[in-house]
């Protein structure tokens, strides 16, 4: 069973989604109709400490269980999403480079779009070849929060 929460933020409102005991979706609701199902299981209630830990400087590195529903390919990419180091940025090329398919940076683009758990994968961490913020489901505006919140932290 599907279980849905939300957290109000400073950078708008997240929706967190698990199934079985694991985080399925984390998103930036952008329907303010909470259709929530009001439960609050272990997974929500540790994805919500990590989140709010990750917003305040105090966390780095994410430990949640995982299972976004994508393609072998998506997956492979978020997996490596997760290895770019907090307060670090990778071209689509350098992700690419990163699991052997150089010549994959739209592909990876493509996968980065797809991410069903933003921030915990972190796809903002990505940006064009020429050091430019492009595209992110939150709208670029929330991308450099997140970016200029992690260096602002980075060394602390």
């Amino acid at each position: 069973m599907k279980h849905t929460r939300f957290m109000e933020t400073a950078l708008g409102l997240i929706e967190i989604s698990e199934i079985d005991g694991f985080v399925t979706e984390l998103f930036f609701a952008k329907n303010t109709q909470k259709t929530a199902d009001g439960s609050q299981t272990p997974v929500l209630k540790e994805a919500e400490r990590q989140i709010t830990e990750y917003l305040s400087g105090k966390r780095k590195v994410f430990d949640l269980p995982l299972a976004a529903d994508g393609t072998d390919f998506q997956k492979v990419i978020w997996e490596a999403l997760r290895k770019i180091p907090y307060g670090e940025t990778r071209s689509y090329k350098q992700v690419a480079e990163m699991i052997g398919k150089p010549k994959a940076s739209r592909a990876v683009g493509m996968a980065n779009n797809k991410n069903p758990i933003l921030i915990v994968t972190p796809c903002h961490r990505v940006i064009g070849a020429n050091g430019k913020l492009v595209g992110y489901a939150a709208g670029l505006a929330v991308k450099e929060k997140l970016l200029k919140l992690e260096q602002a932290h980075a060394n602390s």
